[in-house]
């Protein structure tokens, strides 16, 4: 994706409207700097026009307004940087995004992320999970030697997209931070390269140049990519405005691959493998004199540690115990680990209303419990809803302290499924361990269905994230009469060049959430709401015409940046007589600010409308 040097675009707006010394004050709504020139005349507007990260340029209100989208905020401070008056923001009354920080609104905000960086993948580990379920069954009845070399393409095709998963993750978060797609893809691949591979697992001393590194298995690993690309698109935007325009371009991607590659294999690696350590230890010793509560916390915890990594200090135990002795008890909690996510997954495919959550959660659950990869139930499903994936680990926490007060080890290396039980038969007591699982399974799976809500028939993953594939709709904010965004009386909306959609005459001041998602813009003001879904679909809220000149008399809002909203939310109350009699349109503007990167969308509606009424459907 391209990539806008803020700080050269705002010196070139500044230039272009006739320098620091004809602006009288700027300002910035949701979308647009608003200019007051001391003398309109020596803006050069078709030179600002042509700047890249320009949409457009009008005059209106008295105003002097550039057209710049969803990355105002950060050029209007860079603005405001340099005319070296750090009070310009407050005299000029311009907004500023914030929102409270809470542990709440931390741990929200990191399952948000984590769920719509996976989201765009979610179908193809679904489909992947749900042959390899196959390939154990064909496997297990001896349709097929696993030795064949058939069974090798076969394994290979399903675990391919697990295996290279920071691949695939480095994309799509680069997708979600504003980073270049491809070189943070040529980092990933750096970290699963096979040299790579193969120097974690040989145990030797390395170092880079002569600095001692502590290897890491980064295959099937999800954090560290994650925090790579959130690097790299800070380090990006940094070269950006230093580099030379000559350079950009390859020199970029080429200082972002030298110094993230290096960086990860030197921070994240280490500090990684010694929590794994330090947790193979600890669980191990806890085994010795408590075996339940070594059990219950393996059960429940198994899928966070898997999460971030951690799950690559038990394994290695875990292979030493059956080489030794023949059994492993550390993998005796797994089976009501992963079968209680499965169960709450298969919990949410029977209770949920929405068409495209129920097709994720079938062979999401399918694979969960044939062939014990929880990848698509968990990223699709559990972790998105949050309520399923605690739930699954209540039911893992329970499960797990039974089967492991009975002793129960598998006597070979296997992925936790049903297909697995026989592998837990001769050690320990295998009626406790069928206990556990049934109850494991039962709990995530009753207290998923009794307290998750059913959710809309519309409704999608209230999660930020890239784009995926099925059908969104978005419904007006309102009640009122939706007017055709060609008809809305600003040039700007109706130009369509901030996006497509709708208008709405209110006939209420009572704002809600058009779609489900996290806010990631709420203007100080409460006039404007930018929600991201889960699917990728960016939706602007726009209450009235020009009412950011209202300062936020009258404006009421009721949620703030990272929050998460599910469509019906009321995010913010306003009043339509107030709007009136202070000059302005009340008409209530919903565009996608995104458009651009989707696939159609579509007016389904028009006329009167009640809020929560589909007024366009989108194809992402």
């Amino acid at each position: 994706m391209a990539i806008i040097d803020h700080r050269s675009l705002a010196s070139d707006i500044l230039e272009g409207v006739g320098g620091q010394s004809n602006v009288d004050s700027v300002v910035h709504c949701a979308t647009r700097l608003r200019f007051k020139l001391r003398d309109s005349a020596k803006a050069n507007t078709d030179a600002v026009k042509a700047l890249p990260g320009v949409l457009v340029v009008m005059k209106a209100g008295g105003q002097y307004q550039v057209v710049i989208g969803d990355d105002v905020p950060t050029v209007h401070a860079e603005i405001t940087k340099l005319t070296g008056n750090a009070s310009t923001e407050e005299r000029t009354g311009a907004v500023v995004e914030g929102s409270a920080w809470s542990p709440k609104r931390l741990l929200n905000g990191f399952i948000d992320v984590v769920s719509s960086i996976f989201q765009p993948i979610v179908w193809p580990l679904a489909g992947a999970g749900l042959l390899k379920a196959l390939l154990s069954l064909v496997v297990q009845f001896g349709w097929l030697d696993a030795s064949s070399q058939t069974y090798v393409i076969l394994a290979a095709t399903a675990d391919s997209i697990f295996y290279f998963l920071p691949i695939f993750l480095g994309y799509t978060a680069a997708n979600r931070f504003g980073a270049n797609k491809f070189t943070s893809m040529a980092i990933a691949g750096a970290l699963v390269y096979p040299s790579i591979v193969e120097l974690s697992a040989s145990g030797e001393s390395v170092r880079f140049f002569a600095v001692p590194v502590t290897m890491f298995n980064y295959t099937s690993s999800v954090i560290p990519i994650i925090v790579a690309v959130l690097i790299q698109a800070r380090l990006e935007k940094i070269l950006m405005r230093f580099l030379p325009k000559m350079l950009r371009n390859f020199a970029t991607p080429m200082m972002s691959i030298i110094v993230m590659v290096p960086l990860i294999l030197l921070t994240v690696g280490p500090v990684t493998s010694f929590l794994a350590n330090a947790l193979s230890t600890g669980i191990g010793n806890v085994f010795v004199f408590a075996p339940w509560l070594a059990g219950g916390v393996l059960g429940g915890l198994w899928q966070v540690f898997v999460l971030f990594g951690l799950h690559w200090g038990l394994i290695p135990t875990m292979l030493n115990d059956i080489a030794i002795s023949g059994s492993s008890i550390l993998l005796g909690p797994l089976l009501s680990a992963v079968l209680a996510q499965a169960a709450a997954t298969l919990a949410v495919f029977f209770r949920t209303r929405n068409s495209l959550r129920r097709s994720v959660a079938g062979p999401a659950a399918a694979s969960g419990f044939l062939a014990g990869v929880t990848e698509p139930a968990i990223y699709g499903v559990n972790l998105p809803l949050k309520k399923p994936f605690f739930f699954g680990i209540v039911g893992g926490t329970v499960g797990g302290a039974i089967a492991s007060s009975g002793g129960s080890a598998a006597t070979a290396f296997v992925f936790p499924s049903i297909l697995a039980l026989p592998a837990f038969t001769t050690v320990g007591n295998f009626a406790l361990q069928v206990t556990g699982v049934v109850i494991a399974v039962s709990v995530s799976f009753a207290l998923t269905f009794a307290f998750v809500d059913r959710e809309k028939a519309a409704e999608v993953d209230s999660s930020d994230a890239t784009v995926t594939v099925g059908t969104v709709e978005i419904t007006s904010p309102v009640d009122g009469t939706i007017v055709p965004l060609a008809d809305v009386p600003d040039r700007v909306f109706s130009s369509g060049v901030l996006g497509q959609g709708f208008g709405v005459v209110p006939s209420e001041g009572v704002v809600r959430a058009p779609i489900s998602g996290t806010v990631i813009t709420a203007m100080k003001t409460g006039h404007a709401y930018g929600i991201r879904s889960s699917d990728g679909v960016e939706v602007l809220v726009h209450i009235g015409i020009d009412t950011v000149r209202m300062n936020g008399e009258g404006f009421t809002p009721s949620v703030a940046r990272g929050d998460v909203v599910t469509a019906g939310d009321i995010i913010a109350e306003f009043d339509v007589t107030a709007v009136q009699k202070a000059g302005f349109d009340p008409m209530t503007l919903v565009v996608v600010t995104n458009s651009k990167q989707l696939a159609s969308i579509e007016s389904i509606s028009s006329g009167a409308v009640s809020h929560g009424t589909p007024a366009i459907a989108i194809t992402v």
